[in-house]
């Protein structure tokens, strides 16, 4: 086996498990500190560009689809007729095109907080960026926990909180009165789905907290999904949906079935499958 070396390899360390994930890198391509966070490009030699932010892997060429289609499409097909949708972060803009892929949704707002991300991925990643110009987009560069304040009651859909990890500007995003105003802005019937970390290292910590937070918050139901992410940490990730008089437990199967979207992770078997719970999630989960 080689060694790694430092000028070959971006190492991403997660030192609360004892554990790294290195990506062989063949250039840097843009290394900018903004006003909110430091966020690097590189090219890989085998996961094509590689986004990160303050030293956290956020999105890779070859992977990402994985990421985007899980936070976009099991809530967009749980809901029972979305038409309003807001994305909080995702200044990527992959989970925008993924919603956009939707020809029932009317308006998708994408509020974050660094338009730095944006430019980045429009230079980089522009895969990602190809939906940026649909008429039912409209990009903010803003404060996303001030915008949800600003919002009126019971105005949107579906609420996609599409973050980096609870540190730093998305540390807001994981705390209770934060989803107690959430809740507030969503239809009845309404669902948010948040990005929810490992399953492996988390389920016991931020997962379960989350899924409680949620139920205080005045959310009737609760899911957390899990699903492969090998640049992340432990190589699993998860989102978590909440439901406003709605039971995020169940989909509709049929139109997930039956849909002609060009996807290439999520079907109505995997999102049966995310809802299947391993027996370590139950058990950590039994007493909600």
């Amino acid at each position: 086996m080689s060694e790694l070396r430092d000028d070959q390899w971006f190492t991403e360390v997660f030192d609360s498990h004892g554990s790294a994930f290195s990506l062989k890198i063949s250039e840097k391509l843009l290394d900018v500190q903004s006003q909110y966070q430091h966020l690097e490009v590189y090219a890989t030699e085998t996961y094509g560009n590689l986004m990160v932010l303050d030293g956290c892997v956020m999105l890779t060429d070859r992977d990402n689809f994985l990421y985007h289609e899980m936070i976009a499409h099991p809530a967009l097909f749980t809901h029972q007729d979305p038409k309003r949708v807001v994305i909080i972060g995702g200044g990527d803009c992959g989970t925008l095109k993924e919603v956009l892929r939707h020809p029932g949704v009317e308006k998708v707002t994408q509020i974050d907080i660094d338009e730095e991300v944006t430019k980045a991925s429009e230079r980089f990643f522009p895969s990602l960026v190809e939906s940026n110009n649909d008429p039912r987009a409209e990009l903010l560069f803003a404060d996303g926990v001030k915008w949800v304040d600003d919002a009126p009651d019971e105005s949107i859909d579906v609420l996609i909180i599409d973050s980096t990890d609870p540190v730093g500007p998305a540390e807001g995003l994981f705390k209770t009165d934060f989803l107690k105003r959430c809740h507030r802005i969503l239809k009845s019937g309404g669902v948010m789905v948040q990005q929810s970390e490992s399953p492996l290292y988390h389920t016991g910590s931020i997962i379960r907290e989350l899924r409680h937070d949620m139920l205080e918050a005045g959310f009737d139901s609760v899911a957390t999904l899990p699903f492969p992410q090998p640049v992340y940490p432990s190589g699993w990730w998860s989102v978590t949906l909440a439901g406003k008089a709605i039971d995020v437990n169940a989909f509709r199967e049929q139109a997930a079935a039956s849909h002609e979207l060009p996807l290439e992770y999520y079907s109505v078997d995997a999102h049966r499958g995310a809802l299947a719970l391993p027996p370590f999630m139950r058990k950590a989960f039994a007493a909600e």
